[in-house]
């Protein structure tokens, strides 16, 4: 089910098996100005990606038809829309690994529709600060990264895609090359969880970089870690 309101309205995929769920998360979404699309299956919801094209999506991870991480794993790596994990599922471990695979942000049931709204706005307004103020694509070390097709471009040829939460990591290093990178500034600019959850997501995001960008997990040369305080990008980067 899709509303009416023009196409530049930023749109809001909502994927729940349940009715009440859905019709509660639309009305609020559209009282505050979004287009919705709402589906209660995977299957629905991964044909209609054809034709839409959501500036957010919401999921659920418990659906009937398909693993819902896997899901949201597929989307991270296919879509450059933000992702919000919706569940039931409160352990931290269940957050961590939402964020692992690509998550933007993850909201245990029962919320709040109020706290979906102010979420969905807060990455709408990540997104767009980042157009406006840097430049789509950058070169380095014999790579390019084409932050608006989210994709690493190697010398030999090979396109890698990269999740939306990867390249936020990687563009915070690419704007900051040979400088420490503290724990306390990534959080600052990337926000999501806090303390222990956000470092460990922060590391594996990290660590998905080094593998695609074809580093030796025991000794990067690019992405260095600076134990106990953050991260270095080493290298020359030129904006384009």
């Amino acid at each position: 089910m899709t509303d009416k309101s023009p196409a530049h309205v930023p749109m809001v995929a909502i994927l729940d098996d349940e009715p009440q769920i859905r019709l509660m998360l639309s009305d609020a979404l559209q009282d505050a100005g979004f287009r919705t699309a709402s589906f209660g299956r995977a299957t629905e919801f991964e044909a209609a990606l054809a034709t839409l094209s959501p500036s957010i999506c919401l999921v659920d991870l418990g659906l009937p038809d398909k693993d819902g991480l896997a899901l949201v794993h597929r989307l991270a790596l296919e879509s450059g829309a933000a992702i919000i994990i919706i569940s039931g599922r409160a352990q931290v471990q269940d957050k961590v690994t939402g964020l692992e695979l690509g998550a933007d942000d993850y909201i245990i049931k029962p919320f709040d529709p109020a706290e979906v709204v102010a979420r969905a706005r807060a990455l709408l307004r990540r997104g767009r600060a980042v157009e406006i103020s840097a430049p789509n694509s950058a070169k380095f070390a014999g790579w390019t990264a084409r932050f608006e097709r989210f994709t690493l471009e190697a010398e030999d040829g090979e396109i890698i895609p990269f999740s939306q939460a990867e390249g936020e990591v990687l563009r915070l290093f690419l704007n900051a090359p040979n400088r420490l990178i503290s724990r306390a500034q990534m959080q600052e600019s990337l926000g999501g969880l806090a303390g222990e959850s956000f470092d460990r997501a922060m590391d594996v995001r990290v660590s998905r970089l080094r593998t695609k960008l074809r580093e030796d997990p025991k000794n990067p040369k690019l992405i260095k870690t600076i134990y106990g305080a953050g991260y270095i990008f080493l290298g020359q980067v030129d904006w384009s």
